[in-house]
């Protein structure tokens, strides 16, 4: 196995991981989101303005979050195989 191939893996399994870590911390965080929206009209105005949501979508961040997962496995795989 070349140098190319196994930094390609790593970055493979890099990225995944990245991905489901960051939907599953998005996930842990929405209902604290929400609450604050409530809270503080401000934090809503804040990010309204700036294009953003206040909760992270249910269905989309566990889709990210499942592909994350399946890449993170893959790309662990491929390095263990290799």
């Amino acid at each position: 196995m070349s140098f190319y191939d196994t930094v390609l893996r790593e970055l493979f399994a890099a990225i995944g991981a990245a991905l489901f870590l960051g939907s599953s911390l998005a996930l842990w965080r929405r209902r604290a989101d929400a609450r604050l929206a409530e809270t503080d009209p401000a934090f809503r105005a804040k990010r309204r303005e700036a294009g953003e949501l206040v909760q992270a979508p249910v269905g989309r961040t566990v889709a990210f979050a499942i592909l994350g997962l399946v890449m993170m496995v893959a790309g662990i795989g491929a390095l263990v195989n290799g």
